[in-house]
Formats: structure tokens, C-alpha cells, sequence
């Protein structure tokens, strides 16, 4: 488990005590991670179904769905950023391998 949460958080290898303790001073806990992603994510799912149910209203409905639609996949984005940290998360995303989907998934919020 400890490995686990060495890799989600970005600490593949072992570091210095001293950039540890900075580290783990300034970081949320494992707990209050997990708790923070499932919240975000559960907000996330909320919204884009919310958005979709939305869709069907006469005249506004486009517009609603838009909205709520975009605002449950930013929040579904960013509930990952709780697990392993925004700047490990941007680093991932824009890696050669995933820059092309990050692209269309960013040009299609």
C-alpha cells in the first residue's frame, strides 16, 4: 500500500529525509486524498448526468447542457488531481504518448 501511495503521490523513489518532511508537511493526507477525489468525482458524475437530463428542456436546454456537461468533466479532471497532485497531473496529461487526447479533450470542454 505504501508503494501505492508512492506512486499516485510522485514519489517513485526514495528521497532525502529533509525534501521528505517539506513534502509530507505540506501535502494533504492519504485520507483527506481519497475523500477529496471521491467528492469531486461525485460532483463531476452529478453534473454530467444533471446535464444530460437537462438536454430535453425546450429552448434552454442546449445551453444548460452545456454548462452543467463541462462543469462535471472539469470536476471528474480535477478529482484525479487530489490522488496524485496538479502538477504530476498537467506533467502526465501533456506527455507525448497522451498529448494528442489531452488536445482533443481539452478543444471538446
Amino acid at each position: 500500500m505504501d508503494k501505492l501511495k508512492r506512486v499516485l503521490s510522485g514519489r517513485d523513489a526514495e528521497e532525502p529525509s529533509g525534501l521528505a518532511e517539506v513534502i509530507d508537511a505540506t501535502s494533504l493526507g492519504w485520507g483527506t486524498r481519497v475523500k477529496g477525489f471521491i467528492a469531486c468525482f461525485a460532483i463531476g458524475c452529478l453534473c454530467s448526468i444533471l446535464g444530460s437530463c437537462l438536454l430535453w428542456i425546450p429552448k434552454k436546454g442546449l445551453v444548460l447542457f452545456a454548462v452543467f456537461y463541462t462543469l462535471g468533466n472539469i470536476a471528474s479532471i480535477g478529482s484525479t488531481m487530489f490522488l496524485m497532485g496538479p502538477m504530476k497531473q498537467l506533467k502526465r496529461m501533456f506527455e507525448p504518448t497522451r498529448l494528442i487526447a489531452t488536445i482533443v479533450m481539452l478543444v471538446s470542454i
